[in-house]
């Protein structure tokens, strides 16, 4: 079975190599349609990669921020996808410096950071404030690293520090099942069901733990959908 797997992933690597270097040419020529290039090959993933959709509650318009659990790859290809918000991810610098897919984060203008620095927080709040007035959405996965898909990692400080300082509206949205479809770290691919369950929006203003119960919330659904 597991051979099988491997051998998805395979294809899968290699169909993305391709596509996304065809997304890249097209951001290059076509500069104003970013979003829409990037929209376009992400809904085309769901059929090359097999897997079915089920969404719970709705992404509110209002929010600025969006903030998700972390699980595999697939979790920012389903979100590029069906997001109806052109999304500003904050990622980390090692992607962006691959060379020529590293431009598949610096053209649109994806927020990167260096993890090892001391000012990396200042630059997520300076450059998020700038994207903010084009009307992106900040997207940001708290754990700071990819999970298990079954528990919750322990939250990072940096985007309840974002969210704060910017005064955003933040809307958690849980997503599970990502890792036994696209399993990057294994290198193994199935097809599967993916649920994504957006939860009520969140006004840091209103409450002073509302970081501490996002996560309790968060955990009470991935709980629920496992």
């Amino acid at each position: 079975m597991k051979i099988l797997q491997r051998g998805k992933a395979v294809l899968i690597l290699i169909q993305f190599v391709i596509t996304v270097t065809v997304v890249i040419i097209f951001m290059k020529f076509f500069n104003k349609y970013h979003w829409f290039f990037r929209r376009k090959w992400a809904q085309m993933q769901a059929k090359l990669l097999g897997y079915k959709l089920i969404i719970n509650g709705k992404p509110d318009i209002n929010a600025q921020m969006l903030l998700l659990n972390h699980q595999s790859l697939l979790d920012i290809v389903i979100i590029e996808g069906i997001y109806p918000q052109n999304v500003a991810w904050v990622a980390k610098k090692e992607i962006a410096d691959m060379f020529f897919f590293g431009q598949i984060l610096t053209l649109p203008k994806m927020i990167i950071i260096d993890r090892e620095s001391s000012r990396s927080l200042v630059q997520i709040i300076k450059e998020a404030k700038e994207l903010l007035k084009d009307d992106r959405v900040i997207a940001m996965f708290p754990e700071g690293t990819r999970g298990d898909g079954t528990k919750l990692l322990p939250f990072k400080q940096g985007a309840k520090i974002v969210a704060q300082k910017l005064n955003l509206l933040v809307q958690p949205a849980v997503i599970t099942n990502t890792r036994n479809i696209v399993d990057s770290q294994n290198f193994l691919a199935k097809k599967g069901t993916v649920t994504i369950t957006y939860l009520e929006p969140v006004n840091p203003k209103n409450d002073p733990n509302w970081f501490e119960n996002m996560k309790t919330d968060m955990q009470k659904i991935l709980d629920k959908e496992l």
